[in-house]
């Protein structure tokens, strides 16, 4: 029996839920960009106290390493960054859910998510490629990490970005000489 991909471990069950989610980070990069390794799945959700409930029917604890439920609603509760993962015992995939909260970028993308066909008969929800490019932009001037340049320039050249639904938010992010700086790299 073929091991299951990360991807579709988690995208199954989050389509199962029914409540909105996006796939981004190093996922999205990869499906809008080129191949490269990655540890985990990033997922933005939007958890209510409905939702919340079918999720913990999902990921089993039998099968996934799930937080105490009042740990995910602590998090629920805060207003930025709220955020756990979710870990498969068998095969150590690992996704970290990122809380939509009040953030003003998760509220913008979440409506522009895009539907893409993963394997056979899975379709699953990724965040707009502007997103990821956004997100990647602030990591990038956080840590510096080569690989987020390079995710970005992939995602420009295969993809593509709509520059006007990014340039408001390079701007009101501060972000404008980060990204002029990348597309002028050779």
């Amino acid at each position: 029996m073929p091991a299951p991909d990360e991807l579709s471990l988690f995208a199954v069950r989050l389509e199962a839920i029914g409540a909105p989610y996006m796939v981004t980070g190093a996922t999205a990069a990869i499906l809008y960009g080129q191949p490269r390794v990655t540890n985990d799945l990033d997922v933005v959700l939007q958890l209510d106290h409905a939702s919340l409930a079918a999720l913990l029917a999902a990921f089993a604890e039998s099968d996934f390493y799930v937080p105490p439920e009042s740990v995910i609603r602590a998090e629920m509760a805060r207003n930025q960054r709220g955020h756990f993962n979710l870990i498969h015992h068998e095969t150590g995939h690992k996704a970290d859910i990122y809380l939509t909260g009040a953030d003003p970028l998760h509220s913008w993308a979440m409506p522009l998510r895009r539907r893409l066909r993963w394997g056979e008969g899975l379709d699953i929800s990724v965040a707009p490629p502007e997103y990821v490019v956004l997100r990647k932009l602030e990591y990038y001037r956080e840590g510096r990490s080569a690989k987020h340049p390079a995710d970005i320039r992939a995602i420009q050249e295969v993809t593509g970005v709509d520059a006007s639904a990014l340039a408001p938010w390079l701007e009101r992010m501060g972000l404008a000489p980060l990204w002029l700086e990348i597309l002028s790299a050779p």
